[in-house]
């Protein structure tokens, strides 16, 4: 989960921070929850400010820049697949064709991420260079 101690550190404050403020949401109607809630806040803040401070500390990434045009069409054929099953759920009253309408959504959505997202970030890999 972490590289390293300064990257732990953020990880398991954000980790408590985002607990807390979860805690103070749950128990929002009592008193103690308003200040839970604020307590986990700042302390969501400190680790966010944490992981700011480490990032020039972690190198060159591993991938190169990637074409937007590609990745692009493939968050759109995603979220087109799931636009299929939820429209095609109101198209018919029977179960045959809602079946058939989420199982081409589903086929549409994966062949977005398994096809065409990958081919766009492998475009320019670091390892084709």
């Amino acid at each position: 989960m972490a590289a390293n101690k300064q990257q732990g550190f953020s990880f398991g404050l954000f980790l408590l921070g985002l607990t807390a403020a979860c805690a103070g949401v749950s128990c929002f109607s009592i008193g103690i929850g308003k200040v839970i809630l604020l307590l986990g806040i700042v302390v969501l803040l400190a680790s966010l400010w944490q992981f700011f401070k480490i990032k020039p500390l972690e190198g060159k990434i591993a991938l190169g820049s990637q074409p937007a045009g590609m990745k692009l069409v493939g968050v759109v054929v995603t979220l087109l697949g799931w636009v299929v099953v939820l429209f095609g759920l109101h198209l018919t009253p029977n179960v045959g064709g809602r079946m058939v309408a989420a199982i081409v959504g589903l086929i549409v959505s994966l062949v977005g991420v398994l096809v065409i997202l990958p081919s766009a970030c492998n475009k320019n890999a670091i390892w084709k260079a």
